[in-house]
């Protein structure tokens, strides 16, 4: 497990004067981050041995959204690994401790050169220590839209949208599909399921979708493939 605190900076805001949901998703990916360079086991260890680690879906559970200048905890651990598979939960506490959003995640390690999963090394197993799973309504991790859906015009990554493994960040999907939600939309829960990278000057074809309280934003190239399914209630 590992915790690190913060405060809600005005940068982090969304229109509503809370926490932004791309600003949480920034939180719970720079927590993994900061948990793996206080193993050694972060950038320069995964660059070493030629791996990364791809997210493969989040769900987020937002139950309440901080306001400016709150103190946050921020907190996460690993519960299993299965094969080339991780899974990590995620959760924000505020000054109270209690919870203001909770989050599941599962990632796959891969290998740079080839392309495929590969094992986690022995030191990898010794350093992530495994956490009981926290509580929490755990939804599919595949996320698949039904019925037809309205294309959207089509849009160009940007040098923006990338970190550094030189591919779109899972953050930056997010962000791309919020684009497509009504205002005034409240984002209760988010699921998104990440099928394949997408690279610099790529161009993706939105796709909506949209039922009862639901609307899912499905990132494809022009055949159809699918980059991200992004699901918003």
């Amino acid at each position: 497990m590992y915790e690190f605190q913060s405060r809600i900076r005005y940068s982090e805001l969304d229109s509503r004067g809370t926490l932004s949901l791309p600003a949480l998703l920034d939180y719970f990916q720079d927590c993994s981050t900061f948990h793996s360079e206080e193993l050694g086991l972060g950038v320069a260890y995964l660059k070493e041995h030629k791996m990364i680690w791809a997210l493969t879906s989040w769900q987020i559970v937002i139950k309440r959204y901080p306001s400016l200048g709150e103190t946050v905890t921020i907190g996460t651990a690993p519960y299993d690994f299965r094969g080339f598979i991780g899974f990590r939960n995620f959760w924000m506490l505020d000054e109270k401790g209690q919870q203001a959003a909770v989050a599941n995640s599962v990632w796959s390690l891969i290998h740079m050169e080839t392309g495929k999963p590969t094992k986690p090394r022995p030191e990898m197993y010794e350093g992530y220590t495994l956490s009981p799973k926290l509580q929490m309504d755990y939804a599919d991790r595949k996320v698949k839209f039904a019925g037809e859906g309205k294309a959207q015009e089509s849009m160009v990554i940007l040098p923006h949208h990338l970190d550094t493994n030189h591919h779109v960040n899972n953050g930056q999907y997010v962000r791309i599909a919020m684009d497509y939600l009504p205002e005034g939309f409240e984002i209760g829960q988010l699921r998104a399921e990440y099928k394949k990278q997408a690279l610099l000057n790529t161009r993706l074809y939105p796709v909506i979708y949209q039922e009862g309280g639901m609307i899912g934003v499905s990132l494809q190239d022009k055949t159809g493939g699918i980059y991200c399914n992004v699901e918003f209630k």
